[in-house]
């Protein structure tokens, strides 16, 4: 009994299809190739690289830093850095509470954003005003820019951050598309802080 060679295959495959529908094409010891969409294949590469953008408006935002440190480590889902340019980002977090004054802000720093973008509402008071009802709180983000993923709790935990995270990464791996734009949906214009439209 010797030893076997490592370089010899172990199973042959001819045409042989994966779980996920690709072909998977592999003759007598040949590498294999594994053929797939090429927006299938950008898709995957966005998800594990996600750069995100602060936008720490209360105390959301110091469960969201929590979540970077080692014990919690983002790094191993591809958000290695946040960002401190919004043109360098392509995942804005909202964490915290929104006011009126600061909503034009907030969309200007989306709009700065490059496409394709995506956004996180963390927590009560960035996805429906939470325990904030009255008329200097916006009722939710969603109302200024479109988010993809709502985070509930108040203050969410960073475990809840990384779930969403996760969910963020398989939506964009599976395509599915942003929402609709709210503001371009109604109409409506914001104006900032200096009178100018935004």
């Amino acid at each position: 009994m010797g030893l076997k060679n490592p370089w010899e295959p172990v199973q042959t495959f001819s045409n042989t299809q994966t779980p996920r529908g690709r072909e998977l094409h592999v003759k007598n010891g040949e590498a294999g190739i594994l053929t797939t969409q090429v927006s299938k294949l950008i898709d995957w590469g966005r998800s594990s690289s996600l750069w995100p953008a602060l936008f720490g408006l209360a105390c959301c935002a110091i469960e969201m830093m929590s979540t970077s440190a080692d014990r919690f480590d983002m790094a191993r889902f591809g958000a290695e850095v946040y960002r401190a340019s919004p043109r360098q980002a392509d995942l804005m977090i909202v964490a915290g509470r929104c006011s009126i004054k600061m909503a034009p802000v907030l969309r200007q720093i989306y709009d700065q954003m490059p496409d394709p973008k995506w956004v996180i509402a963390m927590g009560a008071c960035a996805s429906c005003g939470g325990v904030f009802n009255n008329y200097a709180i916006v009722q939710g983000v969603d109302k200024i820019i479109p988010v993809d993923v709502f985070i509930p709790g108040c203050p969410p935990t960073p475990e809840m951050l990384l779930f969403g995270f996760n969910e963020l990464q398989r939506k964009i791996r599976e395509g599915v598309p942003n929402p609709p734009d709210p503001l371009k949906a109604s109409g409506m214009k914001l104006v900032g802080p200096i009178g100018e439209e935004l």
